[in-house]
C-alpha cells in the first residue's frame, strides 16, 4: 500500500476527528498542479514550532511517544505544500503568524519560548477562537481557526499515519488473525491499528 492511500484509510477511520475541509483535501486526489505546490515555504525554526504545537495535542505518554517524536514538525508543513491549494496554504500560512502575535500579544514570548502550561492556554484559546469563527462565519480570526483546525486535522493524521502511532500509541499485530469489525475491548486496551 502507498503512502497516500495509507493517509487516507487512516482519515477515513478518524473519521469525525478531522474537518471536512481536510477531508476534501485528503479525498479529492492529493495532486495539486505544479504552480500550487510549495505556494509558501516553512523554515527550520517553523517546522520546530508546529513540532512543539503538535506535541501539545498528542504529547508523549507512559506508553508511547509524541507527535514530536513522530516527525509532526516536518509533515505538517510538507503536506501542507503538498497537498493543500494555493489558497489554502496562503491562509494558514497567515494563520500560522497570527498565530505567533498572539502568542506575543498574550505572552510577551515567541511561541517556541512559551512554557508547556502556556502553549495549553493559547491551545484552548485557540479552538475557542476556532469554534467562535464557526459559528459566526464572521472573517474576524478567521485564518487563525483555520491553522487551527488544519493543523489540528494534520497532527491528528501524521501521528496515527507513524510508525509510533500505529505501533505504540495503537495495538498492532505484524500478522493479525481474522477480521472482526465488533472485536470488544478490555478496559484500557488501545485501539487496533489496521
Amino acid at each position: 500500500m502507498h503512502r497516500r492511500e495509507a493517509l487516507k484509510n487512516v482519515a477515513f477511520l478518524l473519521g469525525g476527528a478531522i474537518s471536512a475541509s481536510t477531508m476534501g483535501v485528503l479525498f479529492e486526489s492529493f495532486t495539486l498542479p505544479e504552480n500550487e505546490k510549495n505556494f509558501v515555504l516553512y523554515s527550520l525554526e517553523d517546522e520546530k514550532i508546529f513540532a512543539e504545537f503538535a506535541d501539545i495535542i498528542v504529547p508523549t505518554t507512559k506508553s508511547s511517544a509524541g507527535a514530536k517524536a513522530a516527525g509532526l514538525g516536518k509533515f505538517i508543513p510538507m503536506m501542507m505544500k503538498d497537498c493543500y491549494p494555493a489558497t489554502m496554504q496562503a491562509s494558514f500560512a497567515q494563520g500560522f503568524k497570527d498565530l505567533q502575535a498572539k502568542s506575543m500579544k498574550d505572552f510577551g514570548k515567541s511561541y517556541i519560548t512559551l512554557t508547556p502550561a502556556d502553549r495549553k492556554k493559547l491551545m484552548i484559546d485557540l479552538r475557542t477562537i476556532a469554534l467562535a469563527q464557526k459559528e459566526s462565519k464572521s472573517e474576524e480570526n478567521k485564518d487563525l481557526a483555520y491553522f487551527f483546525i488544519t493543523a489540528r486535522d494534520l497532527t491528528l493524521l501524521g501521528y496515527y499515519s507513524s510508525e509510533i502511532g500505529c505501533t505504540k500509541a495503537r495495538e498492532y499485530v505484524l500478522i493479525p488473525g481474522r477480521y472482526d469489525g465488533n472485536a470488544p475491548l478490555k478496559p484500557g486496551q488501545r485501539s487496533w491499528a489496521t
